[in-house]
């Protein structure tokens, strides 16, 4: 991948935040969201009775694995959530089928300016209702014009 172009600094959005250190032009690659490879078994044994508060590291591969980046997680773990995003997450799948190595990356969906900060839907689908509580707990603080105020997708 070619040289980084982003730098991890306190996000008006939400704790830390990714931002643009130079321009990066739409379909961009811009950085890979890496961490520890786990079952979806394993990352509810660890975090399953935290009481969650919003905040995950936890990135969904595909049905057998999580990309867990609380543990050897890189920069991509501080881009944070928007309702008008300005990057996309890309599966990458194994060509041969081994789904262990499937990847994540973050790619730009329109040009980016220098000093702009990094955003992306992150689709959390629960199956749970979304009540009051739960829509409190994924809130979210994007300010974009059409923010829904949860991170929470409607359900497909």
């Amino acid at each position: 991948m070619p040289k980084k172009k982003i730098a991890a600094r306190l996000s008006p959005i939400h704790g830390n935040g990714v931002f643009a250190t130079e321009e990066i032009k739409k379909g961009e690659r811009i950085v890979r969201y890496k961490g520890k490879l786990r079952t979806h078994a394993e990352v509810d044994e660890a975090y399953g009775d935290d009481d969650e508060n919003g905040h995950t590291f936890l990135f969904t591969l595909n049905d057998d694995y999580v990309i867990d980046a609380n543990v050897d997680g890189n920069i991509a773990r501080w881009i944070n959530h928007s309702c008008k995003p300005n990057c996309e997450s890309v599966i990458e799948e194994n060509g041969k089928g081994k789904r262990h190595k499937d990847k994540v990356f973050i790619e730009a969906s329109r040009d980016i300016k220098p000093g702009e900060e990094l955003t992306y839907n992150y689709g959390i689908v629960l199956d749970e209702p979304h009540t009051a509580k739960l829509k409190k707990l994924w809130a979210c603080k994007c300010g974009a014009k059409n923010c829904t105020g949860t991170m929470l997708q409607p359900k497909r």
